[in-house]
C-alpha cells in the first residue's frame, strides 16, 4: 500500500468536492479545478475527507496511487489558499512590467542591429496573475521583483520555470532571473597575470 496514497485528504472549510465517474471537481473561494484520475485508481468523498483507493496491485496502479493523492491535495490547497512564486531579476537596468495580458522583460539581450535592448513579451496564461513589486533592478543588491500567482500549482510552476529559462543566473556576477531565495553558486572571474 502506498504510504502517501492511503492517507485521506482532509477537505478544508469553504471547499466543496464532487466526484463524477473518474473526474474530481474541487471548488473553493479562489476558483474551481477538475481532474480525471488515472485508470486503476478511484477517489470518493467520505465525510469531510477524500479517500483514494486502487483497484489492484499492478505497477501502474501503485504508481498512480500516491500521485493521485498528492495532486488532489494540491488542488484543494490551490482553490482555498492559492500558490505564489516570486522571481527576482538581477542586473543593472533590467526591468519587468505587465502590459495587458503580457509580461515584458528587458534582461540585457540586444535587439537586431544592436540599436536597442531586446524585450521578451510573454503571454500570461489564463488563470495566472503577475504582480510587479519592483519594476527595475538597481545594482547587484536591489533586484527587480515580481510574483506569479494562481490556483493551479503546475501552471504557476511551469510559467515561472519558462520565464526563468529566458535568462538563467550566470555564475560570475549572478545576473539573470532567479527564484526568490535561490542560491546561485558563484565562480571567481579570471585574474590577469601581472606584467613583470
Amino acid at each position: 500500500m502506498s504510504r502517501v496514497g492511503k492517507k485521506p485528504i482532509p477537505v478544508p472549510g469553504g471547499a466543496k468536492v464532487s466526484v463524477a465517474g473518474r473526474t474530481v471537481s474541487v471548488t473553493g473561494p479562489k476558483g474551481t479545478l477538475s481532474w480525471t484520475v488515472a485508470a486503476g485508481v478511484s477517489a470518493k468523498v467520505d465525510g469531510a475527507q477524500i479517500v483514494i483507493e486502487r483497484a489492484d496491485d499492478s505497477k501502474q496502479s501503485r504508481a498512480s496511487h500516491g500521485t493521485t493523492r498528492a495532486l488532489l491535495a494540491n488542488m484543494l490547497e490551490g482553490v482555498t489558499q492559492g500558490y505564489k512564486r516570486t522571481l527576482e531579476i538581477y542586473g543593472t537596468g533590467y526591468t519587468c512590467k505587465v502590459q495587458g495580458n503580457q509580461l515584458h522583460l528587458n534582461v540585457g539581450f540586444m535587439g537586431r542591429g544592436y540599436q536597442k535592448p531586446a524585450q521578451f513579451m510573454i503571454d500570461i496564461p489564463a488563470g495566472l496573475k503577475v504582480d510587479i513589486e519592483v519594476p527595475a533592478s538597481r545594482g547587484e543588491n536591489e533586484p527587480a521583483k515580481f510574483h506569479v500567482s494562481g490556483i493551479d500549482k503546475q501552471l504557476v510552476g511551469q510559467f515561472s520555470a519558462e520565464v526563468r529559462k529566458l535568462r538563467k543566473p550566470e555564475p560570475y556576477k549572478g545576473k539573470g532571473i532567479r527564484y526568490a531565495g535561490e542560491y546561485v553558486r558563484r565562480k571567481v572571474g579570471k585574474v590577469l597575470a601581472g606584467s613583470g
